[in-house]
């Protein structure tokens, strides 16, 4: 079997390396289009506020150890920009704009997304950056010069959220301007009003319910002019979502969603034969909704890849599906989510009811910090739970889990206060927070 991957990072090389750790001998070739592989995009924003000393620190394994430990013909700018299916053949153009052609007995797509980058007039200026790749964010450190004092950001989603935070440790003026009526695309408006405080709280500016309707400069950016307003700025992120890498697919016939993500079943198989997807260009299958839905995070790609690994091992293994798990740090609070929002029940028409209450993540008279904010939801006649947001300082994550457990369990709120939670005054009360949400269920 002669295994060709598209895409060199999470998804693809989890892949490559089950088939080397499963199969003898194998032969694979993996075309990148950049120059870096398998390295940790969650961690870019944190290069900006030094939490992150070095964008080499976030490279898990370099080309070399790909090729010479485990035999990878792992290249470098290599970018596909078509596949005949029934050749099963791979063209694409290389570094040094020379086309190539790569036979495959199997092929796996993980080409990962892109910035979705709106045609503003003026997006081509120097100072607009974008936030996906170790490129962009070495881009990004180098035109921080100490001229650069006003940063505005658009779009307050992970990355919105993430980059402004981390702009705002290094002393820069950070404004997040977003189109929606509140801040965290993640959560429900009550929970989004939680963000708009911290960001208060810490000096950041959040324009709500605005547009961008061009950007203005000479050569650099110099104004963010909106439906409403025009503000001022010396560097612009764009931070307003993905869509998947899968434009060089359109001639194979192959399945895919409105916004282009490659539709597969639980093994990761496309619907044409010896073609397999994985990662941000493919859906994943939602636990909860039942139905493949697309939520491109590092810790899908990486099981997706690793699974499909196995499968072309010769190991039937399904996908389980997601949850629909995420968390960021925001300054000093956490924000997690898992299962379901209003929006998205509503938008699947799940009867829910919810639960809202404070608590504090140890024994109220053991701790001072200040409450977390929970919003519990579950569906009122079979009481399945159904998803949690959590906001507050300190001990969000380990409820998320717990969650996420839950939900993968379709357990029911009755089900949640049968669990045998740790406790020690230190770590949560008698009744964890959760929990306590669970009694007040109807």
């Amino acid at each position: 079997m002669k295994l060709v991957v598209v895409g060199g990072d999470a998804a693809g090389m989890s892949a490559a390396m089950q088939v080397v750790r499963n199969t003898d001998n194998p032969e694979i070739v993996v075309l990148e289009k950049g120059e870096i592989y398998s390295y940790g995009q969650c961690g870019l924003p944190y290069v900006i506020g030094g939490g992150v000393s070095s964008t080499d620190d976030l490279i898990a394994r370099d080309v070399e150890t790909f090729r010479e430990k485990y035999g990878i013909d792992a290249r470098v700018n290599h970018e596909v920009n078509a596949v005949d299916s029934d050749l099963k053949v791979v063209y694409g153009v290389d570094g040094d704009g020379m086309n190539f052609e790569e036979k495959y007995d199997e092929l796996v797509i993980a080409s990962g997304a892109s910035p979705v980058i709106p045609p503003w007039e003026g997006v081509d200026l120097a100072g607009v950056h974008v936030v996906k790749t170790i490129p962009d964010i070495e881009k990004i450190m180098e035109d921080v010069t100490a001229e650069v004092n006003k940063v505005t950001i658009i779009g307050s989603g992970y990355i919105g959220l993430e980059v402004a935070e981390n702009f705002k440790q290094i002393g820069k003026d950070v404004r997040i301007i977003s189109r929606s009526d509140y801040p965290g695309s993640m959560v429900d408006a009550d929970m989004g009003a939680l963000i708009g405080q911290e960001a208060e709280k810490h000096g950041v500016e959040i324009t709500l319910n605005e547009s961008v309707a061009h950007l203005e400069g000479e050569e650099r950016i110099q104004k963010v002019v909106t439906d409403k307003n025009e503000y001022r700025t010396d560097l612009l992120i764009v931070a307003t979502g993905v869509a998947p890498n899968t434009n060089f697919l359109t001639s194979t016939g192959m399945h895919t969603t409105k916004s282009g993500a490659i539709e597969i079943n639980r093994f990761m198989e496309t619907n044409v034969p010896h073609i397999y997807a994985a990662g941000d260009c493919a859906v994943q299958f939602h636990r909860i909704k039942e139905r493949n839905d697309f939520i491109p995070l590092g810790t899908h790609a990486n099981k997706q890849g690793r699974i499909l690994g196995q499968v072309l091992s010769g190991q039937r293994r399904a996908f389980k599906g997601i949850v629909g798990t995420s968390i960021l740090k925001f300054f000093d609070l956490t924000i997690g989510k898992t299962g379901l929002s209003e929006k998205e029940a509503k938008e699947e028409n799940i009867p829910f009811e919810t639960v809202s209450m404070q608590a504090t993540h140890a024994a109220g008279y053991y701790s001072d910090e200040a409450p977390m904010s929970l919003k519990l939801f579950y569906q009122p006649d079979t009481k399945r739970l159904l998803g949690v947001q959590i906001i507050g300082p300190d001990g969000v994550d380990k409820r998320i889990d717990v969650m996420a457990t839950a939900l993968y369990n379709e357990m029911t709120t009755e089900d949640l206060l049968d669990l045998d939670l740790a406790y020690a005054p230190p770590y949560n009360s008698v009744w964890d927070p959760l929990q306590q949400a669970a009694r007040r269920a109807k």
